[in-house]
């Protein structure tokens, strides 16, 4: 009942979200959201796929520069067949398309799961770095009008900051203890991690440091562009700065953790973020839905294709793994 719970509640809330804003929204402002989207400029939305597929062409090379210290050299293609299977199960089950990962490229790759996994727990850590960084810029960015935010909701920052600053600290230290204990359920459960340590670890053994930040920064710089390209796509919103920018994205890529895809929280977040800089409720909800109908439809086209295409593409090039 609890696994069941933990699959369905986020589809649920997303779904309760689209309910919710459909009733909440007026009539007239429904009715200016659909015009605003009438008059979308379909260019900069294909322009916002392209670079789309490109961060996830870029993100299937870097996957390589963590498996290549372990000896394992996957095809290209695979990897990227791959990444658009847990994208599109990750709609599904929160968080299941990192397992799936690990488990298809065991399959068809010949890599361990164990090590597999690890580089993409790898990645994630590597992807909240670069959040925060995203973070950082919009805070410089846009200082004055997020500060008054959250002194209007009376959210101190500097609290915030340090219970962050202590969770980080406190979980440090806390597997550098797990790591030397002799505790023989902790010792148990660090030689099953053993091989998610060795692949989280490669980040720092590779040899094309250079390359794998390079991508690392082309990913991101994907994401935020394909974001920014957007806003020239409806007509109430071209003149955004990338400050406001900025603050959506933050706020959009909060929401997707939240439910599957971000389904139902991604158009609010997007909305509320755009209405701290002037732009009107219809067109900020204009906006996120446009902008995650077409992420969202890449995901499902892309991936859809993947699961038909990885039994062929991944046992034809099985031959390019190189054991370790």
């Amino acid at each position: 009942m609890i696994v069941w719970i933990k699959k369905t509640a986020p589809i649920a809330l997303g779904l309760l979200l689209v309910f919710l804003t459909y009733r909440l929204t007026s009539p007239e402002n429904r009715s200016a959201m659909m015009a605003s989207m009438q008059q979308v400029n379909l260019f900069w939305l294909l322009v916002s796929v392209a670079l789309g597929v490109v961060s996830h062409i870029s993100r299937a090379i870097r996957w390589n520069y963590l498996l290549a210290p372990m000896g394992y050299r996957p095809s290209i293609m695979a990897n990227a067949l791959i990444i658009m299977m847990a994208y599109l199960t990750n709609l599904g089950i929160p968080r299941s398309g990192e397992l799936l990962r690990a488990t298809t490229l065991k399959t068809y790759q010949g890599v361990p799961f164990q090590k597999g996994f690890g580089t993409i727990v790898t990645e994630r850590i590597i992807d909240l770095l670069m959040l925060f960084v995203v973070i950082l810029g919009a805070t410089v960015l846009q200082t004055e009008v997020l500060l008054d935010t959250l002194a209007e909701k009376n959210i101190s920052l500097t609290q915030t900051g340090g219970v962050l600053a202590a969770l980080i600290v406190g979980g440090y230290f806390g597997l550098r203890w797990i790591q030397r204990t002799q505790i023989k359920p902790l010792v148990m459960l660090r030689e099953k991690v053993s091989g998610l340590l060795e692949g989280s670890s490669t980040v720092f053994h590779m040899k094309n440091k250079a390359a794998f930040w390079g991508h690392t920064a082309l990913i991101w710089g994907c994401y935020v562009a394909m974001f920014w390209v957007v806003k020239f796509a409806l007509p109430d919103t071209q003149e955004l700065a990338i400050g406001p920018i900025l603050v959506a994205f933050v706020a959009g890529a909060f929401a997707m953790t939240a439910t599957n895809g971000g389904i139902g929280l991604y158009p609010i977040a997007v909305q509320q973020s755009l209405m701290l800089f002037g732009v009107s409720a219809a067109s900020g909800l204009a906006f996120g839905w446009v902008m995650w109908l077409t992420q969202t439809l890449l995901v499902v086209v892309i991936g859809a294709a993947s699961f038909i295409l990885i039994p062929f593409v991944g046992k034809s090039n099985s031959e390019l793994v190189v054991k370790p």
